[in-house]
């Protein structure tokens, strides 16, 4: 692979071929081809390279939930508390290297107390032609491990090292006879820093590329599963699982990930939310039912993972006593959470809105639309709110209240007659006023308590053909000029 570095193009990244032509990394590329001419070059592609790792990094969550590239051409995996899942640490590896070795990968995997030990066994530990550089646990083990090797060894700058080999410093055992301060003084702090966490002396940690969830089932195969039919039962036994994880620990889950190592190095994975905790396998199930379909096996899936990504705590909830009042154990606010999850899990948390009641007078800003089943954590319809009105709202609300023409012989009392829309419409029956006041910390405190303040009282009527209206008079009532009504909205 080929890249330019100071104005010319150089070698980025060679094979073993060309590891036994005598070419290096860093080689001019004129001077590669006088050595080889039949080399055989590529544009190295860093930004692909990137995004290959991190996949890669994905992949490696099939042995534990902590894993992140380590910023070159590196991953970090902390296997502590998972190794005996493969059957020990040797078995881990040798499976990771296996299935490395599988997709094409050349690699190198070190294994130690410490993650500079462990990036240093790695790259610089004899023979580097194992594929497996293992150090036995305990500090001692690991001093003794990293004596031998090169100061680069220690994740140190080429300038830094180069400094170092002039000095006649070039093992890490020189190193530790040397006295810190003149160290410290050349070189920086970050020298001894590099010692230390190698060494075990200073704690170092890495941030996972993903978050590890605290709740997970897995299911792992002897031969890979091919047929989709298989994963849904896979899928019940894992719900099962952890649906009892759920309920000891008093959560529900909200956020849902559904994961499948494919023997091939990738992971096809779904993706289910909820809009109130949840551990009901029967209903995590139907949103899982909903995206089956683009789950793709491949070539086949040698390990499953469920593993609940958000959750909230969910108390045990008194199911209905009464048969005859709820159909089911399902209470009618729990199986409109259940049709609000299964509307957004299938057409998508932007194509599902709701209207939450906000703090204004006017009806038509009263409420805001919000995307998903509860916005994350807002009441359901049906709830109180400090919010929602207490009298009744139409169903079908007007962009803009229309202006109409309304007779009403009484003044501050229901018009007995109105036109709208070019039909005229006689009041049977009629409810109100219902008074709604302006927003007095937006209007002009001059008109306040002027004719121009727009107050409005509304009305709730029904007219001879069973039509019902939600109409109102804009302003307060007076003699000297005709009031104005305006249509605002429509009952069911």
């Amino acid at each position: 692979m080929v890249t330019e570095a100071r104005g010319q193009a150089v070698l980025a990244a060679i094979n073993r071929a060309a590891e036994a032509g005598g070419l290096v990394p860093g080689l001019p590329l004129a001077d590669a081809r006088a050595l080889v001419p039949t080399l055989r070059t590529a544009a190295a592609d860093p930004a692909g390279d990137r995004r290959a790792l991190g996949a890669l990094a994905v992949w490696c969550g099939r042995y534990t939930p902590w894993t992140a590239p380590d910023g070159g051409d590196g991953l970090w995996l902390e296997i502590t508390g998972a190794a005996h899942l493969f059957g020990g640490e040797a078995a881990l590896l040798a499976d990771l290297s296996a299935g490395l070795a599988a997709f094409g990968y050349a690699h190198r995997l070190g294994a130690a107390d410490t993650l500079g030990a462990a990036w240093a066994v790695a790259r610089f530990a004899q023979p580097l032609r194992d594929p497996i550089a293992s150090v036995p646990a305990g500090l001692a083990a690991t001093t003794q491990a990293l004596m031998p090797l090169s100061v680069a060894a220690l994740r140190i700058g080429a300038e830094t090292a180069e400094g170092l080999f002039r000095l006649g410093l070039r093992r890490i055992g020189q190193l530790t006879g040397q006295p810190r301060a003149p160290l410290a003084r050349r070189f920086g702090a970050g020298l001894l820093e590099r010692l230390d966490q190698a060494l075990g002396h200073d704690h170092e940690t890495i941030t996972p590329c993903r978050p590890p969830a605290r709740y997970q089932s897995r299911l792992a195969f002897a031969e890979p599963l091919i047929h989709r039919d298989g994963v849904i039962a896979a899928l019940d036994r894992l719900l099962a699982v952890l649906c009892r994880q759920l309920a000891t620990a008093d959560v529900g889950a909200r956020r849902l990930r559904f994961s499948g190592y494919r023997v091939g190095g990738d992971v096809a994975e779904i993706i289910i939310g909820t809009g109130r905790a949840v551990r009901d396998a029967a209903h995590l199930k139907r949103l899982f039912a909903e995206k089956l379909e683009r789950f793709d096996p491949g070539f086949g899936i040698d390990l499953l993972v469920l593993a609940a990504l958000e959750t909230d705590p969910l108390a045990p909830a008194q199911a209905a006593l009464s048969p005859d009042r709820v159909p089911s154990d399902m209470s009618s606010e729990q199986a409109l959470a259940y049709l609000l999850d299964r509307l957004v899990n299938r057409l998508g948390p932007e194509c599902v809105m709701r209207l939450m009641p906000a703090p204004r007078h006017p009806p038509e800003h009263a409420q805001y639309a919000l995307a998903g089943p509860t916005g994350g954590g807002g009441a359901l319809p049906g709830e109180p709110s400090p919010h929602r009105p207490i009298a009744a709202r139409p169903l079908q609300l007007l962009a803009q209240p229309e202006p109409i023409e309304a007779m009403a012989p009484v003044p501050d009392r229901p018009p007995v007659m109105f036109r709208w829309r070019r039909r005229q419409h006689r009041v049977a029956l009629a409810d109100g006023p219902e008074r709604i006041a302006p927003e007095w910390w937006l209007e002009d405190p001059a008109e306040m308590f002027s004719d121009r303040m727009r107050l409005r009282d509304y009305y709730r009527v029904e007219d001879t053909e069973g039509g019902r209206f939600w109409l109102f008079r804009a302003g307060l009532y007076r003699p000297d000029r005709p009031p104005r009504w305006y249509m605002h909205g429509i009952f069911p």
